[in-house]
Order: structure tokens, then C-alpha cells, then sequence
């Protein structure tokens, strides 16, 4: 797979350098994602096209791939590193794995209450000092982009901390998220995002943690007999850009793109809340699943539960960091 998106990376730079590439040509921006057009963040991506195309007044051009068209979870950010694609909006979770570990304070269970809390975080000086770390992996941070919050979903009902035990869970690969269902006695595989609901439905996994909108589109409601409303975690989106490629712009034009961009978030996020609203309903009236409700004293005991996680993490996702995020979420210190 590298030998192809070296090839890809090598086919780009060619088409913008060579001389077929005439002065009047418009700026191709490839623009991969991993779920579908009619998700939050699919629709947050064709928002940011129309935009770009029509403020840099057709100087841009922005080819959308959604839904892993291109490239996988584990692939994508090679590719944008190398150049085979310019711009990627990729979760949290999948800066870990390439060394930016300070973003995976956004997996730790219950950091984040309301989406008021998070946009004190995303569009503050902690937010900005996140994105800032991402200069040295070749890429510039532009927008944080909301799925939304997380419910846990299994073949068996999910109440007490104790039910989750032995249950094979896909995770994203985020070492935070492996501590969260270690600690709770689970069994976490990392898997590719498009793989989910075959391994669901196959039993390779029990079951799986998600925003409603992303079960809804990929139909994991229909071999998942209970879903729990825990909104224990958040999935949210980093829109990056490959470095080279977004310093390299004519000033006018990344102005422009940049304009684009912070409406097209300002867009999406506010689709974030409704989708995942129509997704629930949408799931409730299928009655393929059914929906938990936990109690205070149930939502209580999980809490707990979850709470040695923070220092399991502290060494990896670094406790100043996580002090820092919980004064802005809580307002003091765990």
C-alpha cells in the first residue's frame, strides 16, 4: 500500500508541476474521509467545497472522496504526509498512532459534558496550541469538526460496569479508548472504520462505541440487538492539510480557502446535533435495536468505573495536558 501512495504522491506532484499544469488551472484539493456524504462530517466536506470553489472563484477546485474511496483509517494520513491527497478531517484518536498523543485526551471518558464545554476547548488557546503540534508531522491544523457524543452498542444489554466484561469491542486505534474497555474488563480491537458492521455482523466483535449518526449511516443498529445511552465519549474530526501543499498557496487564495473552511465548520457542527437527533429517531422507529436509558445511580457507577483510566493514560496523553483540558471542562482538577 505504500508503493501506491507513493505513486499517487508522484502522479500529483507531476500533474502540478508539469506542463500541462497551465497557469489558468485550477488548485485541485483532494479531500478523502472514511464515512459517507450524508454524515456530519460528508456534508460539513461538500459545504467546504462549494465554498472554496466559489470564493477563489473557480482558482480552487476540491474533489471530494467520501466514505474510504481512497483510503483506509490506517492509510490516509500517510497519504496526505506524502501528498496524495491535500486535505483530510480524520478523528481525534488517529493522531496517537503517529506520535501526536496529546489528542487523545479528547477519548478519555466523560472529559467533555456539552458541546458548549467543547467549543470552549476547541476554539480557545488549548485548542490552537493542539493544532499547533501538528506543524512538525508535515501538517497544518485548519478546523475541529463535531460527529458527536458516543453510545455504547452489544448483543447483550449494557447497564452495570460488570456487563461489559469479556465483550469484544472494535475501538479506534487509540491507546486512551483500549485503557477505557481494558478497565472495564472488555476485550478492544482496533479496526478500520469501514469494517465494522461486517465484524459486527460476523461476530469477530461484540459490539462497538459510536455517535448515532455514524450506527444510523452504517447500519450497525441492524446487528446490534441494544444500544446504551451512556454519551461517555466524543468523536470529533481534526480538518488537516498537507503543510507544503497549504504554505505554497497564493496568499489570496488560502485566505479564501480559510474563509471556506471556518464556515463550512461553523456549518457542519450545527448539522452534528441535528443529525445525530434525526439518526436516534431514525433508529428507534427501525426497532431493530433496543434503546437503554441508564439511571443517575446507573450513569453514576459507570462514571466511576471509568475513572482509573486518567491515571493508566497520564505518562502517555501527559498529565499537565489533562489538568489543563479538566479546567476548562470542569472548571478544576480530577
Amino acid at each position: 500500500m505504500r508503493k501506491l501512495i507513493l505513486a499517487a504522491a508522484s502522479i500529483a506532484t507531476l500533474a502540478m508541476v508539469g506542463p500541462a499544469a497551465a497557469a489558468d488551472d485550477p488548485i485541485v484539493i483532494k479531500f478523502s474521509h472514511v464515512v459517507t456524504t450524508n454524515t456530519p462530517k460528508g456534508l460539513a466536506a461538500e459545504r467546504f467545497k462549494e465554498l472554496a470553489e466559489k470564493y477563489t472563484g473557480g482558482k480552487v477546485k476540491v474533489e471530494i472522496y467520501p466514505n474510504s474511496q481512497l483510503y483506509k483509517d490506517k492509510e490516509e494520513l500517510e497519504a496526505l504526509q506524502l501528498g496524495a491527497v491535500q486535505m483530510l478531517a480524520p478523528s481525534n484518536s488517529k493522531f496517537g498512532p503517529i506520535g501526536v498523543k496529546e489528542f487523545e485526551v479528547f477519548d478519555l471518558p466523560y472529559i467533555l459534558p456539552d458541546l458548549a464545554t467543547l467549543r470552549k476547548v476547541t476554539d480557545g488557546p488549548l485548542g490552537a496550541k493542539l493544532l499547533k503540534l501538528l506543524d512538525a508531522k508535515g501538517m497544518t491544523g485548519l478546523a475541529y469538526w463535531d460527529n458527536g457524543f458516543k453510545e455504547m452498542s452489544a448483543n447483550r444489554k449494557l447497564i452495570a460496569p460488570a456487563d461489559y466484561k469479556g465483550v469484544k469491542f472494535r475501538i479506534q486505534s487509540s491507546k486512551v479508548l483500549e485503557a477505557q474497555f481494558r478497565t472495564l474488563g472488555s476485550i478492544p480491537q482496533v479496526m478500520g472504520f469501514g469494517e465494522v458492521y461486517q465484524a459486527l455482523q460476523t461476530g469477530v466483535v461484540d459490539g462497538q462505541e459510536n455517535t448515532w449518526s455514524n450506527m444510523y449511516t452504517q447500519k450497525m443498529h441492524e446487528v446490534q440487538k441494544y444500544i446504551t445511552q451512556t454519551n461517555h465519549g466524543y468523536i470529533g474530526y481534526v480538518v488537516v492539510t498537507n503543510k507544503k501543499f497549504w504554505d505554497g498557496l497564493p496568499a489570496d487564495v488560502r485566505a479564501q480557502c480559510e474563509k471556506a473552511m471556518k464556515e463550512a465548520t461553523a456549518y457542519g457542527n450545527g448539522q452534528s446535533a441535528k443529525e445525530n437527533g434525526d439518526a436516534l429517531a431514525e433508529i428507534k422507529k427501525s426497532g431493530k435495536s433496543e434503546i437503554i436509558t441508564l439511571t443517575p445511580e446507573q450513569d453514576a457507577a459507570m462514571r466511576k468505573a471509568m475513572e482509573p483510566v486518567y491515571k493508566d493514560v497520564a505518562a502517555r496523553v501527559g498529565q499537565p495536558l489533562i489538568d489543563e483540558f479538566l479546567k476548562e471542562t470542569r472548571g478544576a482538577t480530577n
